[in-house]
C-alpha cells in the first residue's frame, strides 16, 4: 500500500521550441524543456541560480498546446516525476522528467491578456481567468463572455 506524493508545479520559461513525435501507435508526445529561476543570496548580493528540467505532455493536449510553446515563452507546468532507467555501453543510466498533467501559458495571450490552461481531463484548450473577468479556476471558452454550459455538474 503506498501512501506517498508525486507532485510538482513549477513556473519558468521555455529554453527551446517544443518539440512533437508521435509513437509507432500513433500517441502524440510533446517534448519541452523549462528553466527555472532561483535568487540566492551570495554574500552581500543576490545572484541568480537557473535550474533546467525536462517536460513531457501526452496524447492530445500535447498536440493542442504545442504550436504554443515558443523558446522564451513563460509556462506554469503541473505534473509528476518520473524516473527513466536504461543501459547504454554496459553502464546504468538514469533521468529525471516532468510528466505534466497540465500547462497553462502566463503572460499575455491573443485572447486579451490573463493565462490559458491546457490540461486536466478536457482536451481542447480553455481560457480562464482572463483580464476580461471570471475568477480563478472558472473555464470559459475563448472568445465567450461567460462560463461554458456543461450537462453535467462537474465541468471536467
Amino acid at each position: 500500500m503506498a501512501n506517498d506524493i508525486n507532485i510538482v508545479t513549477l513556473v519558468g520559461r521555455l529554453t527551446r521550441e517544443s518539440e512533437l513525435k508521435y509513437t509507432n501507435s500513433g500517441l502524440a508526445v510533446c517534448k519541452f524543456s523549462l528553466a527555472v529561476n532561483r535568487r540566492k543570496r551570495s554574500g552581500d548580493q543576490w545572484t541568480d541560480e537557473v535550474s533546467y528540467f525536462d517536460v513531457v505532455l501526452w496524447g492530445k493536449q500535447g498536440e493542442a498546446i504545442q504550436q504554443y510553446l515558443g523558446k522564451g515563452k513563460q509556462i506554469a507546468v503541473s505534473g509528476e516525476l518520473r524516473q527513466n532507467r536504461w543501459e547504454q555501453d554496459g553502464q546504468k543510466r538514469s533521468k529525471v522528467e516532468i510528466v505534466a498533467s497540465n500547462v497553462q501559458l502566463l503572460g499575455g495571450s491573443n485572447s486579451g491578456g490573463g493565462y490559458e490552461n491546457y490540461g486536466g481531463n478536457r482536451n481542447e484548450p480553455q481560457n480562464s481567468g482572463s483580464a476580461a473577468g471570471g475568477s480563478f479556476g472558472e473555464y470559459k471558452k475563448p472568445g465567450s463572455n461567460g462560463p461554458e454550459n456543461f450537462e453535467d455538474d462537474i465541468p471536467f
